[in-house]
């Protein structure tokens, strides 16, 4: 008895325009959320300027970045918290590493007494290596920028 094979399953192709597709999309999505991992900062504080700063691209991996706004509340990976909520933080995470940095971000409108409240909370938690972010100062000898209020038209007689 001869048996006839009636149902031939044709392999089917692999499309590669899909997979290449959602593979673009994950690696532009990892890129993204890495460089806003690595730019942690709150966009409404103003800190100082300092001619003498360097440019840090040698980040360390876990730097803490401790922001302090003018009315001095702090903010850590965007949650307000207080100082013994900080300093529980930063005392657990000092405990697996030692060398911790921690990056404080100050408003150049807070007070010297919110900078040393900080800096008592890192000393408590046993972190010694403490940064503080600065910006580059304006240049004075470029034209300043228009002014956005407008200015009223001398009267005419």
């Amino acid at each position: 008895m001869k048996f006839r094979n009636v149902s031939k399953i044709e392999p089917i192709p692999l499309q590669l325009a899909p997979l290449i597709d959602v593979l673009l999309l994950l690696l532009l999505f990892f890129i993204i959320t890495m460089n806003l991992s690595q730019r942690e900062t709150e966009m409404d504080i103003k800190v100082p300027a300092a001619e003498e700063g360097k440019i840090n691209n040698d980040k360390q991996v876990g730097e803490i970045v401790v922001n302090v706004k003018k009315d001095g509340s702090i903010v850590v990976e965007g949650a307000t918290m207080t100082e013994e909520q900080l300093l529980a933080k930063l005392k657990l995470i000092a405990s697996v590493h030692k060398d911790q940095a921690v990056i404080y971000r100050g408003d150049k409108g807070s007070t010297y007494e919110h900078t040393i409240k900080v800096m008592d909370v890192c000393r408590k938690a046993g972190i010694w290596n403490v940064s503080f972010a600065t910006r580059p100062p304006e240049d004075e000898s470029a034209p300043a920028a228009p002014a956005s209020v407008p200015v009223p038209a001398a009267p005419t007689n």
